[in-house]
């Protein structure tokens, strides 16, 4: 979901016969499978206890947990309390009342189970992976890690937590406070953020990755792991579509663009990056946007300062016309950039620029919306405006993302029951909600017979091509005449099974 945490595409690939740049990792892992053995024998009751008291604990020192994560994201402590502590301690209250259920054993009923397995019972169990490694983001350093080791831990396994880059204040004080609620010791650890130490923990085989990060990160990593077959979730880049029908109520979308913009200084994964907006009322959105967007500043600098600038220009020399922003002489940029006049295939429009900048598109209709925000490669998040549900829920139907919000931003995707993930540049797997919890675990299939029939010990006979072909067309043809056709010849091999030319006697031509 953000600015690259961890440094892979520049650290490089680490050579089997190298030393290892941080030798703690190797202390660090072993101790969190030592404790992960214990864990995962600890009960489903015992590990949401735990969850239940962290609750308690955040909510007491929610205060302080939001001023030690403004340390690492300096940002108002309103929006810190609201945009991290606070879904992380609904993700506890989220587990405490669905893990038992989730996690604890499932039977198959008999509804759907062939008739030759009547004495078979099937359960899917979940089993712990192992240990965890985290790879957390520097713009919510709180929130996106510490749901991530929520759920590892609640599911049975141990978990190496490695910050960005400035972000180590925020996961060592959840950590802190892990601990306070009663999680024992080695099960939660907090790696050193430098570029190397991810990199070390992937070579040293941890049994799954989840990393919240930038498409390139995303791509560095995913090369590491391949190397030793680590199976990994990314949440990468978005460069999120805002649909605007013709109908819709202009002084919410707008309200919701602006929100979306000065949230974190723009640097969210799902923050509004394109604007999809009917022609009839672009120029009304446009001329109310621009309105409201004045006042402070958002400073953009360094690295993306100079890759917007480029892609500005490219697209002003394409016809784009800047409505908002300047570009200043040391360097940086003065937003929030708004964009007129854009076009979906320009590069503005699909590069992940971690800023706030939005691009307007005016279209003639929601299928030319529609079109148009799915030939983008990033499909993380979108957002659809209408008045109207029913249109707003097929255009929804038809974006290519992995969350849609319908005449809202970015603010519901904190709803601990839903599932968050990408597809294509935005990465794979699911993080959150109850599938997010599965991902943390691995099935296991438990069969039991419980009869003493079973006849597929026994060596095949004559007739049995002619048995089983019956079989087959009574439990699957369609036609009550058909299906009793094919029951009085399942009779009939069954009375033949055995006997010499039962094969040639029970043959049956190919039906046209």
């Amino acid at each position: 979901m953000p600015e690259a945490s961890s440094s892979f595409a520049t650290h490089g690939s680490l050579k089997a016969d190298s030393g290892l740049s941080c030798p703690s990792v190797v202390a660090s892992l072993a101790a969190a499978r030592r404790a992960q053995v214990a864990w995962s024998k600890t009960s489903l009751a015992a590990r949401t206890k735990w969850v239940r008291n962290l609750r308690a604990v955040i909510a007491d020192n929610c205060d302080w947990l939001a001023a030690e994560t403004a340390k690492s994201r300096i940002r108002p402590i309103p929006e810190i309390l609201s945009s991290e502590v606070l879904p992380v301690a609904e993700a506890c209250r989220f587990l405490e009342a669905n893990a038992y259920w989730l996690l604890s054993p499932q039977t198959a009923g008999s509804s759907g189970r062939p008739i030759w397995l009547r004495r078979v019972v099937t359960s899917v169990w979940r089993e712990p992976l192992g240990v965890i490694l985290v790879i957390g983001p520097g713009n919510y350093p709180l929130f996106l890690p510490a749901v991530q080791a929520l759920q590892a831990l609640v599911a049975g396994n141990s978990v190496l937590l490695k910050p960005a880059p400035g972000a180590e204040a925020a996961v060592r004080a959840f950590t802190e406070l892990a601990e306070q609620a009663g999680l024992p010791d080695g099960l939660l650890t907090v790696l050193p953020s430098d570029k190397s130490v991810a990199v070390d923990a992937v070579s040293l085989k941890v049994d799954k990755v989840f990393l919240t990060g930038s498409h390139e990160t995303g791509r560095a990593v995913y090369a590491e792991c391949a190397k030793s077959m680590t199976p990994i979730v990314m949440e990468l880049s978005g460069c999120d579509s805002v649909v605007v029908a013709e109908d819709a109520d202009l002084d919410l979308a707008v309200r919701a663009v602006v929100f979306g913009l000065r949230l974190n200084d723009g640097a969210t994964c799902i923050s509004p990056r394109r604007v999809f907006v009917h022609r009839s009322i672009a120029k009304d959105f446009e001329t109310r946007l621009v309105k409201a967007l004045a006042g402070e500043p958002i400073e953009i600098t360094g690295r993306t300062a100079g890759l917007l600038k480029g892609l500005l220009a490219e697209a002003i020399t394409d016809g784009a016309r800047l409505c908002r922003g300047q570009s200043r002489s040391d360097g940086s940029i003065s937003g929030p950039v708004v964009v007129a006049d854009a076009r979906h295939e320009m590069r503005l429009l699909n590069e992940d620029v971690f800023a706030p900048v939005i691009s307007l598109v005016s279209v003639a209709n929601d299928v030319e919306a529609i079109d148009q925000s799915n030939a983008c490669q990033y499909q993380l998040g979108a957002s659809v405006f209408s008045r109207n549900l029913g249109r707003a829920r097929q255009i929804a139907s038809s974006l290519r993302a992995g969350c849609v919000t319908v005449n809202d931003l970015v603010a519901p995707t904190a709803d601990p029951r839903a599932p968050f993930g990408g597809t294509g540049r935005s990465g794979f797997g699911t993080t959150r909600g109850a599938e997010g919890l599965l991902e943390m675990t691995r099935p296991k299939v438990l069969l039991e017979h419980r009869g003493s029939f079973r006849p597929h010990f026994d060596p095949s006979q004559r007739g049995d091509a002619a048995l089983f072909a019956a079989l087959i067309r009574v439990l699957h043809l369609q036609g009550a005449r058909r299906r009793f056709q094919a029951l009085l010849e399942l009779v009939a091999a069954g009375r033949l099974r055995g006997k010499p030319g039962s094969d040639s006697k029970l043959s049956r031509r190919k039906k046209v």
